[in-house]
């Protein structure tokens, strides 16, 4: 016959109970436990990769102050008093901050119209605009009564991550204007061309000097990229204005005026700005053919 099993006490029942709440408190704890260690775990990872980059950006930052620390006039000093475009060492075929080009060479203007271009080397928009337009300034320039003037300015320094592309850029430029003039238009369409990307760091400055040497420009030259000079500078502080020492490009100083005689200029800076005899031009700034038929009818109705 089958026996029955006698029913569990109650107070069996009770202990069973508490025996199972138990159990599954200690693998929730068990559970929380591990979930802790992992959360932990992964902060102090999150911790490490984050304090790498921090470091990284540190030393990316330290690397490029020491390297590009005397690209540009006067060190970004608060307060800096820039000089008149006409006070500082500019190329000898540069005036006023321009760099003319016409038939009669570079650094030679023409009688008759004059077209001028303001831009800045890492402006999208600059870059944009000498395809369309450069290789037809290049052809205007050759025209008796037509004289180009090329305006490189910096306004855009503070978009390269420290290393004052566009002063280097520019200050690359009037050396080619000065030592070696028959490459600089060639030289100029070239960083174009290889132009970087706004907000990027730009072109290193061996791989400005390689694009200067596939341009015609020989060695002796671009060698002056980075050629140094010593000077004063005036700040003005809450004393008044004093004198400091700095070390700069070559041209840094004529950069920094001719970019804020484009700001007296244009009354405000805004790359490409193309003027005809003075006047801004308002047109077409990015299809061949508008800008030379302006300038074309400038020039005739002067010759009128």
């Amino acid at each position: 016959m089958p026996t029955n099993d006698p029913r569990p006490t109650k107070a069996v029942r009770r202990e069973d109970a508490r025996a199972k709440a138990l159990a599954l408190r200690q693998e929730q704890e068990r559970k929380a436990k591990r979930n802790r260690l992992l959360a932990i775990g992964g902060l102090v990872a999150a911790v490490a990769v984050l304090g790498a980059v921090v470091f990284a950006i540190v030393r990316q930052g330290a690397e490029r102050a020491e390297a590009y620390g005397t690209v540009q006039y006067g060190g970004g000093a608060d307060g800096l008093v820039v000089p008149a475009v006409d006070e500082v060492e500019g190329p000898s075929v540069a005036e006023g901050g321009a760099i003319p080009v016409s038939a009669a060479g570079v650094g030679e203007a023409a009688e008759g119209t004059t077209v001028t271009v303001y831009f800045d080397f890492m402006c999208p928009y600059c870059g944009q605009f000498d395809a369309a337009n450069g290789a037809e300034l290049e052809q205007l320039a050759t025209q008796e009564n037509i004289t180009v003037e090329y305006r490189p300015i910096s306004f855009l320094d503070g978009t390269s991550q420290g290393t004052f592309y566009s002063t280097r850029a520019a200050n690359a430029l009037a050396v080619v204007a000065e030592e070696d003039p028959e490459h600089m238009v060639a030289f100029m369409t070239a960083l174009y061309d290889n132009q970087p990307e706004e907000g990027s760091s730009g072109l290193s400055d061996t791989e400005i000097a390689e694009i200067a040497t596939e341009a015609g420009v020989p060695a002796a030259v671009t060698e002056q990229f980075t050629a140094t000079v010593d000077g004063t500078f005036e700040v003005t502080t809450d004393d008044g204005t004093e004198e400091r020492e700095g070390t700069w490009r070559t041209y840094a100083p004529w950069v920094a005026a001719a970019t804020q005689q484009a700001e007296t200029d244009l009354g405000g800076i805004s790359t490409p700005s193309v003027l005809i005899d003075g006047v801004k031009w308002e047109g077409d700034l990015y299809t061949p053919g508008p800008l030379t038929e302006a300038v074309l009818a400038a020039a005739a109705g002067a010759q009128g």
